[in-house]
């Protein structure tokens, strides 16, 4: 058993969310409760873990999912009664280490949160700095600086080497970069990644640091 982890249940159906804290507290973990997308947004900073609906009354839970996915490492359990594979498939590839769709057994979920906490050192001692040659990308304090000089990206320029730089040296697809940057790959469309990969290895000028992955995707780092 693990305790002392601190879980953030985003839920606002008050009978699950009972249930699920119940559940958790004896089991031995420190839980923080959060009805709304607003409200998780105060707390997310305490939580070691997160368990996420994905319907929640003042947005929708992917968006909270995509942004912060951007912004931290912390591990991400998807609880939701969407169960479709298009939503499965979506909500994994935004960065969620699990996906549960209810109802769903306490105990089977005690399991899951055990078992991604063990991983969570791992994931969280991913470095907040990522240099690649004389390009540095600090992803807490979302600057890119080349030989020391800060570059002018937009907020779109930075989603996408963000979204690299937390794989370098690993080839990402297309298809994870347009879900984690825009959400919706149907909705940005192909050309829009183009168009700002190309501006971004134009601000760069480290021609091959952004490379192409033919019929596959991009990958940061030669």
């Amino acid at each position: 058993m693990l305790a002392n982890v601190r879980v953030l249940v985003i839920e606002d159906d008050e009978g699950v969310a009972g249930a699920v804290v119940d559940a958790l507290r004896t089991r031995g973990h420190g839980v923080l409760h959060a009805p709304t997308a607003g409200t998780a947004s105060a707390l997310l900073g305490e939580a070691d873990l997160v368990l996420l609906d994905l319907g929640l009354p003042d947005g929708d839970g992917l968006t909270l999912l995509r942004r912060l996915r951007r912004d931290s490492p912390v591990p991400v359990i998807v609880l939701t009664a969407r169960s479709s594979e298009r939503d499965v498939i979506r909500g994994l590839h935004l960065g969620a280490d699990d996906y549960l769709v209810k109802p769903v057994r306490l105990r089977e979920l005690l399991a899951r949160v055990d078992a991604v906490a063990r991983r969570a050192p791992a994931a969280t001692a991913a470095p907040g700095v990522v240099d690649a040659e004389d390009v540095r990308i600090d992803l807490d304090a979302r600057r890119v600086t080349v030989a020391g000089t800060e570059l002018a990206l937009t907020a779109t320029e930075y989603a996408v080497v963000a979204v690299l730089a937390r794989r370098a040296g690993v080839a990402v697809s297309r298809q994870q970069v347009l879900d984690e940057v825009w959400g919706d790959a149907t909705v940005a469309g192909s050309k829009a990644l183009d168009v700002h990969v190309a501006a971004l290895r134009a601000k760069l000028d480290r021609p091959g640091l952004v490379a192409t992955v033919r019929g596959f995707g991009y990958r940061l780092g030669r």
